[in-house]
């Protein structure tokens, strides 16, 4: 079963080679040139916060030993390189024999992405070009500006902003920005 969606899986791994995946992942997609295929990898971390001897610490746990997401549009060749990287024991979901693995919901994307209080990606976004923005994130925050490129496949677009009586082009994510003309 190929699909050309992007979707999350989840990988896993030898307890304690949580981070080593990630890197050799993200490295092996370079060398191999999978970069069409193999989009993230995020170890699911968290921080905690704690009191000991008076003194409050925070420490960087791992929300899910053993695991690691991944991004990735499920080809044959994206699932090997996948699941032939080293400390990889195999995916969460699959059947063995050779089977491919079930995706994450978006759901449970979304709330493991807050828990580790990254923004949620949006996938998608209703904003072409010509529409005025409100930016909400970045250093241009409470400005607004009007949409010259959409770029749906990076989750970008560019947009120019008049500051101090010019017009500024810039790129930003589509979390960043909200829509205002409808």
């Amino acid at each position: 079963m190929e699909t050309n969606e992007k979707r999350w899986y989840v990988l896993h791994t030898y307890s304690g080679y949580e981070n080593r995946v990630k890197s050799n992942l993200l490295s092996r997609v370079q060398s191999m040139n999978m970069q069409d295929y193999i989009f993230d990898v995020v170890v699911p971390e968290e921080t905690v916060r704690s009191v000991k001897d008076g003194e409050a610490k925070e420490t960087v746990e791992k929300t899910f030993p053993g695991y690691v997401m991944v991004q990735m549009i499920m080809t044959d060749q994206a699932w090997y390189i996948a699941r032939n990287t080293p400390g990889v024991t195999g995916f969460l979901g699959s059947h063995g024999g050779g089977s491919k693995p079930t995706p994450l919901l978006p759901e449970e994307v979304d709330r493991i992405m807050k828990r580790m209080g990254e923004d949620v990606p949006q996938t998608d976004i209703d904003v072409n070009v010509g529409d005025e923005v409100k930016i909400i994130a970045g250093p241009f925050a409470d400005l607004t500006g009007k949409v010259t490129e959409v770029d749906h496949e990076k989750m970008k677009l560019r947009v120019d902003i008049d500051m101090f009586g010019r017009s500024t082009s810039t790129e930003l994510g589509f979390n960043q920005i909200d829509s205002v003309s409808d």
